[in-house]
């Protein structure tokens, strides 16, 4: 008890000697929705006077993405001066979504407006992280505008714009703040815009990845070694927020989640749309629930996950995924049942219709909340690069915004009560059955929840 109660202090003492960042409580405001989202965010594009900074995994082809650019160029066409600049990764650009039957890539897409656009210049930029996918994706994120900061785990296309019927539920914070969009920008202008491993990707003549093979290596480890750099101008006492980024296993990123969970003194709410925690954050996280700590976790249901394909529909190998993350989540449960049962462990699982879910966060009891593009998973954690925003709240003062949120994501969500409640694989489809056996029998599952 001793020693938990010294690591637990360990961990508070960094959370409080972090550099911060003063931020007015009248210029954060929290979104509910992803109808809220489209709307601000092209808001901010007709609004934006001197820059605009979109770092996103991927902006699609289709009518949520050419909303999008198409704003973007009018308001490049009606400022001249507006520096335009889009960031997303190398490799999801050039391929074609999962599943999809069309050949036409977002990169192709990119240049047919080019073209179609061909005295307005915006830069769009491909991000590698790694020489294949699979070993790690460019996941960083916010939208910039002048000094005000969009930061949302979404990308950008239909689903995430709510274009249509259908929706992907994010978080949506909105800053205004001149000195953090000063700080991101800096890093993509002195990290990412002075690599030789960054391309145009709105141009015809794009290099091979595999002349790039060496750029990228040394960018990645460059990468390793790089934070947002600035000064601390807050105290412990006041409204401040922290912008964090982080690539490979021992990075800020990472050390921040382990020593927020760990600072937690009463509660802690954890979203994360795909259940497959590292190891490391189960083991806190049962440390935290055998010192008598509440812990609330809120994760989409398979259904909601944006691998699900219905049963009915031609199977995908893809489609396993949603099915594993469930029973990790099975196998958790079992594991801290006796938690369950005391009301001390409090599992969600969301489902709206056939909507998905893509929220991640941490709320640590009153004071501190993160939001990130960090799916909490093994693959954010040693593959990705990742970045969030920390908010210090001593006072209180988002205390109505982040109580609303909270309700708003809760709304759609069901509690289990016991592990049964979650399906076995004995009641899959037969296809996923057999394969997912088949995988554990030569514990190829292991391999997949690692970069998965």
């Amino acid at each position: 008890m001793i020693s938990l109660k010294f690591k637990q202090i360990k961990c508070q003492q960094y959370l409080i000697n972090l550099p911060k960042v003063f931020q007015s409580v009248s210029d954060i405001n929290i979104l509910y929705s992803t109808k809220d989202f489209k709307k601000i965010l092209l808001k901010k594009i007709s609004q934006a006077k001197s820059i605009i900074y979109i770092t996103a995994l991927y902006l699609e082809k289709d009518d949520g993405g050419k909303k999008i650019m198409h704003a973007l160029y009018a308001a490049k066409k009606a400022n001249h001066f507006l520096d335009i600049k889009i960031f997303v990764d190398w490799h999801r650009a050039q391929r074609g979504y999962i599943g999809s039957n069309t050949k036409l890539t977002n990169a192709e897409w990119y240049c047919k407006l080019s073209r179609l656009y061909p005295n307005i210049n915006i830069s769009i930029f491909g991000v590698p992280i790694n020489t294949r996918e699979a070993l790690g994706v460019f996941h960083l994120k916010g939208f910039i505008f002048d000094d005000v900061l969009i930061y949302t785990g979404a990308s950008i296309n239909n689903v995430y714009l709510h274009m249509y019927d259908k929706y992907r539920y994010d978080r949506y914070l909105l800053i205004k703040n001149i000195q953090l969009t000063t700080i991101m920008k800096q890093f993509i202008d002195n990290i990412l815009l002075k690599s030789n491993a960054i391309n145009l990707l709105n141009v015809s003549n794009r290099p091979k990845t595999i002349k790039l093979k060496s750029l990228i290596k040394k960018f990645r480890f460059n990468l390793k070694n790089t934070s947002y750099n600035f000064l601390n101008n807050a105290t412990n006492n006041v409204l401040s927020i922290t912008p964090f980024i982080g690539l490979g296993k021992k990075n800020n990123l990472n050390n921040l989640i382990i020593n927020l969970i760990g600072s937690t003194k009463n509660n802690i709410i954890i979203c994360t749309p795909y259940f497959n925690f590292p190891s490391i954050l189960v083991k806190i996280i049962t440390k935290l629930l055998y010192n008598g700590k509440k812990v609330e976790i809120i994760v989409g249901d398979k259904t909601a996950n944006d691998f699900y394909i219905l049963p009915e529909k031609k199977f995908k190998i893809i489609s396993i995924l949603p099915y594993l993350y469930e029973m990790n989540l099975r196998f958790f449960v079992k594991k801290l049942q006796f938690f369950i049962d005391k009301k001390q462990l409090i599992i969600r699982i969301w489902k709206c219709n056939d909507n998905t879910y893509h929220l991640k966060g941490i709320w640590v009891d009153d004071s501190w909340q993160l939001i990130t593009g960090n799916n909490l998973n093994p693959r954010a954690w040693k593959l990705d690069l990742e970045n969030a925003i920390l908010i210090h709240d001593p006072k209180k003062e988002l205390d109505n915004q982040k109580c609303y949120e909270l309700k708003c994501i809760r709304t759609y969500t069901n509690i289990i009560n016991h592990y049964n409640e979650l399906d076995d694989i004995h009641i899959y489809p037969i296809k996923i059955k057999k394969i997912i056996r088949r995988i554990r029998r030569i514990r190829l599952d292991k391999i997949i929840n690692q970069i998965l």
